[in-house]
């Protein structure tokens, strides 16, 4: 089994149970700044899974599925992409003034059924299941999964093109631009399921105050009949937040999607 597979059976397995405090960990990407001037500049991005946010001890993300939106829908491209024991990271240059919306997005199936009285098993893009699943298997059960972890950086004066929903799976879209967000200030968020209000979604806010801090900020909040979330962020520094939804269980079947959001807070 390839790290890749390995991987993402991890993912699923973390989709379906419960995990405790010890082995929660965290998927997140890093920009090395969020705010830049002038009108061109390089920023390093890096991408892990970790218990302590924002430090790299467990195992790396893997870039597949990386997508960079620019300003006026520009694409700029990744470059010196690289993979490690504990992260992955990419340099990316910003040629122009706008914000950028940085993204790692995933979706994939998992299906046992019997076969011949043996259980047979198969996960993969959903795109593939047909040609791997008998259609109407005996004891046929599907789950579906998908996973979004993003960020925001802006170069220059902010723009709002790249915060456009993607209208697939769940997001969290903030109303309030992210890369100007202050502590103490109040800043609104939309949760979209399939690019319509999400209502009654748990969101936890986490500060990323890593290996120092015994008792960092940690919050959550449900999104109103309108999706959306307000909140407050007690200090300046960067913060995690996690939104999922989906009726996924042991032995049923359904589906779970999940939305990763990381944020630089400025002082006042």
């Amino acid at each position: 089994m390839t790290f890749t597979q390995k991987f993402t059976l991890f993912l699923a397995a973390a989709a379906l149970f419960p995990l405790s405090p010890l082995w929660a960990h965290r998927m997140w990407i890093l920009p090395s700044s969020t705010v830049l001037s002038g009108s061109e500049a390089w920023i390093t991005v890096d991408a892990a899974v970790s218990n302590t946010l924002f430090v790299f001890e467990h195992r790396p993300l893997r870039l597949e599925g990386l997508s960079i939106l620019g300003p006026g829908g520009s694409r700029p491209a990744p470059q010196n992409l690289h993979t490690g024991q504990f992260r992955s990271s990419f340099d990316l240059k910003l040629n122009t003034p706008g914000t950028y919306r940085i993204s790692l997005a995933d979706s994939s199936v998992m299906a046992s059924w019997k076969e011949n009285g043996e259980v047979k098993r198969w996960r993969g893009s959903p795109d593939q299941m047909a040609a791997h699943v008998p259609a109407g298997a005996p004891e046929l059960q599907i789950t579906r999964m998908s996973s979004r972890v993003e960020t925001y950086v802006t170069l220059g004066k902010p723009s709002r093109e790249a915060l456009a929903p993607a209208g697939a799976g769940l997001e969290i879209i903030p109303v309030t631009h992210p890369t100007d967000l202050a502590a103490g200030e109040e800043a609104v968020f939309a949760l979209l399921m399939e690019g319509k209000p999400a209502a009654g979604i748990e969101l936890t806010a986490v500060q990323g105050a890593g290996r120092h801090v015994d008792k960092p900020f940690e919050q959550k909040f449900s999104s109103g009949p309108d999706g959306r979330v307000r909140l407050s962020f007690p200090a300046p520094g960067y913060y995690w937040l996690q939104a999922a939804a989906g009726d996924a269980a042991p032995g049923r079947g359904g589906s779970r999607a999940t939305c990763v959001l990381v944020l630089e807070v400025l002082p006042q």
